[in-house]
């Protein structure tokens, strides 16, 4: 790992920053307040190669890693647009099928999860089972070659914009009678699935959603991987699911400390900018020390997780997030202070960013479950629940 970017990174993130910059804040707040999709900049995104950097090469990807899909993410919540779908569908989705579907399903849907043109959703959240995955109570049960998946599922990201969500189901072991999670492809249109959308308090084009799986039949190839996989391959999408979540976290911070340093040169009080007082000057500059705290783990996450070290990513991914996440939220609420009374204006942008950043707090994990896993993973303290 080094501490300075290669010339292909640095010009992605460059490339990056332009087409994010094209659309902007503003084009992101439309969307979200109209109702629209952010339809255009991901079809443009997906046609630079931006949104399958990460897939393998002889499937219509990039070919490069979990690096360089989280400077897309960066770079394009740094901009102010930040797209949810991006963690989801192909971080999270991709990797998996990337990594355990046969050649057969990795030619179905690769190809359009790299250039977007196919968007995939990811449902593991359950009512009773949100951070307890052991707890999901959705089966899929045999009948002859085909599946039969029953459940429900809650805060689903992107529903509404997916053809297919991998689903978390589980499958009963013959020998033992035990339940075991296993991976499943379900079409947005098969008969059976249904959603609902979950009404939020965010100013976001991306919306969530209750899902419903009344005996949906799927044939043998909807399975990815193994049924008797268990937890290894669901987990093989959730550190970059973290990586992502990172990223994002990281670049709406960055966005909120621009907005306020650009207020804190150009607002004059008692004749001088008001950066030039530490009160002002100090707390944006520690909001940049732990913004770039959080990237360096992320970064380091991103580059373990490429060299094939799965598990070694695992404890940097989980502290990059929780950092990612309280730096994120420290620079919204500082940015919202050094604006004063513009900080909550629609005109400046920036109070629409307090619930958003929140989340970054909250999903794809909590912190309380990080703090859990460092605790017990990383300390070796015992287990609290």
């Amino acid at each position: 790992m080094t501490f300075t970017e290669t010339e292909e990174r640095t010009a992605l993130r460059e490339a990056v920053r332009g087409l994010a910059n094209k659309y902007g804040q503003q084009y992101f707040l439309d969307c979200a307040n109209s109702d629209r999709k952010t339809d255009e900049m991901w079809k443009e995104a997906g046609e630079l190669g931006f949104i399958g950097v990460n897939l393998p090469e002889e499937y219509g990807g990039g070919g490069a890693g979990m690096y360089e899909l989280a400077i897309v993410m960066e770079e394009i919540a740094a901009a102010g647009t930040g797209l949810l779908m991006l963690v989801v569908s192909p971080a999270i989705c991709g990797n998996i099928i990337a990594k355990f579907g046969t050649d057969e399903q990795k030619q179905r849907w690769i190809p359009g999860l790299a250039d977007g043109s196919v968007t995939m959703a990811f449902g593991i959240t359950e009512p009773d089972a949100g951070s307890n995955s052991h707890n999901i109570t959705t089966t899929a049960r045999r009948d002859g070659d085909e599946w039969i998946v029953s459940g429900q599922k809650v805060f689903i990201s992107g529903v509404d914009q997916a053809q297919a969500v991998l689903i978390v189901a589980r499958t009963e072991d013959s020998k033992t009678g035990r339940l075991k999670p296993a991976l499943f492809i379900v079409p947005t249109d098969a008969p059976g699935f249904s959603h609902t959308m979950i009404d939020m308090d965010l100013k976001n084009p991306e919306k969530q959603f209750t899902l419903f799986l009344d005996d949906v039949r799927l044939s043998a190839d909807a399975l990815i991987g193994s049924e008797d996989a268990a937890l290894s391959q669901l987990f093989a999408g959730l550190n970059p699911e973290r990586i992502m979540a990172s990223a994002s976290a990281v670049g709406m911070g960055r966005f909120a400390l621009e907005k306020a340093v650009a207020y804190a040169n150009d607002r004059t009080v008692w004749k001088a900018p008001i950066g030039s007082h530490q009160a002002i000057a100090h707390p944006l500059a520690q909001c940049k020390i732990e913004l770039e705290m959080a990237k360096l783990m992320m970064q380091k996450a991103a580059t373990l997780y490429d060299d094939g070290d799965e598990w070694g990513a695992a404890e940097p991914a989980n502290m990059a997030k929780y950092a990612a996440g309280e730096a994120c939220v420290k620079t919204v609420d500082q940015a919202v202070q050094t604006l004063g009374g513009n900080g909550l204006t629609v005109e400046y942008g920036v109070a629409a960013m307090v619930p958003l950043s929140r989340l970054t707090r909250i999903a794809p994990v909590s912190r309380e479950m990080i703090l859990n896993f460092v605790a017990q993973t990383s300390l070796g303290l015992p287990k609290s629940y």
